[in-house]
């Protein structure tokens, strides 16, 4: 039986220390970070980190992120290359970065996919560090859902997903970002974003003129094993199927218009996201408003649940606006292009 903790008000120490010992034992604890909630296992523990693929159905080429809670746990985990890890961290830690580094023997092949690098990050999120600094190990830790289905963001979502699979269920309520966390590689001589995230690309150029993003993010043509989490396998996808119409504010609108009568006449339940701007366009008891389209962090962060009511609501074909955004948007827009399968309609 999965046992849940209530964390939303405040934490209970008593509580939280028998979450921990559970973690050092080799169980399973989902836990809230300010991204996501994360389902952790001893990263040190080959066989506690085998519980994740297996309650996730997650694929063993899928590398998992290390929680830690302090700068000696990064050091025990993984080789320090040069003076940029310690500068981003310095400005971006505790937060929703993830650095892939050379990873030290300590942490078994199964957390990095046989690679010889891993994702370390150090949460924001108070129960997530108080959590880990009990635990005294890392804490290996992906999404608390079924793979490929939308990220939880709220404890109910990953009680839907994985309740009686886990351990333990930290309730800490609503994470304040929603999106992942970015993830950056400086295993190598060039600075690569591998994931698009809760950090920005702006901000991450501020600190690192020369970063760049792998291309690749955003055309879903990862074949190799994949650095990072998110980059291979499609992800955050609901029920329905989903279509993305992309262009200009009054050409989306006619199109999606187009596209909903023409399944509706079919005979199909269609649902509608779109945003704070656009939806008096729209008629339909299937709407969902994402957010402003002029506030890309109230979008993130409503994404996920988003599709997880269309998913409750049971429609069909789920169709969703996108226009030309600025690079704080592509985070938002990788998520939407995997929910999607990539299936795409540009209008000019």
């Amino acid at each position: 039986m999965t046992m849940i903790i209530d964390a939303k008000e405040k934490i209970d120490y008593n509580e939280l220390s028998k979450a921990a010992q559970i973690l050092r034992d080799g169980g399973l604890v989902a836990f809230p970070t300010e991204t996501v909630y994360g389902l952790g296992a001893n990263a040190l523990l080959r066989e506690a980190v085998d519980k994740i693929f297996v309650a996730k159905g997650r694929p063993q080429d899928n590398p998992l992120i290390v929680h830690i809670s302090s700068i000696e746990m990064l050091e025990m985990c993984a080789e320090i290359p040069d003076k940029r890890v310690y500068k981003l961290i310095e400005r971006l830690w505790p937060g929703p970065l993830t650095i892939v580094l050379p990873k030290k023997e300590c942490i078994p092949d199964n957390v990095t996919a046989g690679l010889d690098t891993v994702g370390i990050r150090m949460p924001s999120n108070k129960i997530a560090l108080e959590l880990i600094k009990l635990a005294g190990v890392p804490v290996a830790a992906p999404s608390a859902n079924v793979s490929g289905k939308p990220s939880p963001t709220e404890a109910q979502h990953v009680i839907e997903d994985l309740f009686g699979k886990v351990d333990v269920i930290i309730d800490g309520g609503k994470c304040s970002f929603g999106l992942e966390s970015t993830v950056i590689d400086l295993s190598t001589s060039k600075p690569y974003i591998l994931r698009l995230g809760a950090v920005p690309f702006s901000i991450l150029k501020e600190i690192l003129e020369d970063i760049e993003y792998d291309p690749s993010i955003l055309a879903g043509n990862i074949l190799s094993v994949p650095k990072a989490p998110g980059m291979k396998y499609k992800h955050y996808a609901p029920d329905a199927k989903m279509i993305v119409v992309k262009g200009k504010i009054h050409k989306r609108i006619e199109k999606m218009k187009e596209i909903k009568k023409d399944l509706e006449t079919n005979g199909h339940k269609v649902g509608i996201l779109c945003f704070y701007e656009t939806a008096q366009n729209f008629e339909s008891q299937y709407k969902i408003i994402l957010g402003s389209m002029f506030d890309y962090k109230e979008c993130g962060k409503n994404l996920f649940s988003a599709l997880r009511r269309f998913n409750h609501l049971g429609v069909d074909y789920i169709i969703c606006e996108w226009g030309e955004f600025g690079i704080e948007y592509l985070a938002l827009e990788n998520r939407l292009l995997k929910a999607s399968a990539y299936n795409v309609i540009e209008v000019l």
